[in-house]
């Protein structure tokens, strides 16, 4: 039985879109597998394209494929650049980091979205109520200004299968010194406090999105 599993997940892996499989993997090797992979990374989260085109991970995959997957990602989670002093084209992730890099946000200020919203699963709301939300080991928690299938053309920090959104106080949260930045490519992101977390007393109201929509008690 173990071994129909197995077959099955690796016929999976096979059957995936290769745009899909080459995004998880710059996903994971520009976000968290810097240090596993030995990846000349900059200060800024930039490597080097042929460096990442080396590595047998990447072997079935070009750097025409890298520079389609970057122009075609709706949700802009790379930037693609040439350095300004050797000439050569490097990619980096704009957020999502577990590993500590300086990539440039920018200060939310005054001027507040309309709303912010984090999604995450039904099975992960009751640790969420108890605790709040954390930034896990990465470097940020991420929040969408938008629910998914809203605003044509919006890029949104939150998965389309999310199952809960849960809506922050920003003005309450801002007033206790907790601060909100934009990434690169308009993902709203907080580190949250000291611990690295929101919690419970900054959510507005939370919705369920499915199996149906409907408001969860957050008190």
């Amino acid at each position: 039985m173990e071994g129909s599993h197995s077959s099955h997940r690796r016929k999976g892996r096979r059957n995936q879109d290769p745009d899909v499989q080459l995004s998880k993997l710059l996903s994971y090797a520009l976000r968290h597998g810097a240090n596993e992979l030995g990846l000349p990374m900059g200060p800024d989260g930039f490597v080097p394209v042929s460096f990442l085109l080396s590595l047998h991970q990447f072997r079935s995959f070009s750097q025409s494929d890298i520079e389609r997957v970057v122009s075609c990602n709706d949700k802009q989670r790379f930037t693609i650049r040439t350095s300004e002093h050797e000439g050569i084209l490097e990619i980096r992730a704009n957020q999502g980091h577990s590993i500590k890099v300086e990539v440039e946000l920018t200060p939310l200020g005054a001027d507040l979205p309309p709303q912010a919203i984090h999604g995450t699963y039904l099975h992960h709301w009751p640790s969420i109520l108890r605790c709040g939300l954390s930034r896990m080991k990465r470097t940020h928690i991420h929040l969408s200004t938008q629910l998914p299938g809203e605003g044509e053309g919006v890029i949104s920090g939150m998965r389309r299968d999310c199952e809960v959104a849960i809506f922050i106080d920003l003005p309450k949260a801002i007033s206790d010194q907790i601060p909100f930045f934009w990434s690169a490519n308009h993902v709203l992101l907080t580190p949250g406090n000291a611990d690295g977390v929101l919690l419970p007393k900054y959510f507005l109201k939370v919705l369920q999105l499915r199996p149906h929509r409907k408001l969860l008690d957050h008190e």
